[in-house]
């Protein structure tokens, strides 16, 4: 695998990863949570994620215009979007559309939410 290539992400392994509050992660679940990370983690992608999620579906053809990147550069990023599982994808002519996958932002919340973590106590 090269370094810009990431695993597909497996959305129903990610989903039995308790909150990070909760307890540590040991090294598999890091593995399979860290793609869904590393796909958000570039600000183009963030972007092009941020854009699909503030509405219902997006075509390529709206995405692409928004950003001083050739066409095959934005799709190299919605594909890692896809293949990270945050994103799917569905052909229409010769145009492709967009749309999140809410399971994946569930669980990334899920993981992320720290109200489930013990209370601290203080020291007296």
């Amino acid at each position: 695998m090269s370094k810009q290539e990431l695993p597909v992400v497996d959305l129903v392994a990610v989903a039995c990863c308790p909150p990070l509050a909760v307890r540590p992660m040991d090294a598999a679940q890091a593995a399979m949570v860290a793609p869904l990370f590393k796909a958000l983690g570039d600000p183009i992608r963030l972007r092009l994620m941020s854009m699909i999620a503030s509405v219902p579906e997006m075509c390529v053809c709206d995405l692409t215009p928004a950003f001083d990147l050739s066409g095959p550069t934005i799709s190299h990023h919605l594909k890692v979007l896809r293949e990270a599982g945050l994103v799917d994808s569905e052909r229409r002519g010769t145009w492709v559309w967009y749309r999140v996958k809410p399971e994946a932002f569930r669980q990334l919340g899920a993981l992320l939410d720290i109200s489930a973590a013990p209370a601290a106590t203080s020291a007296a």
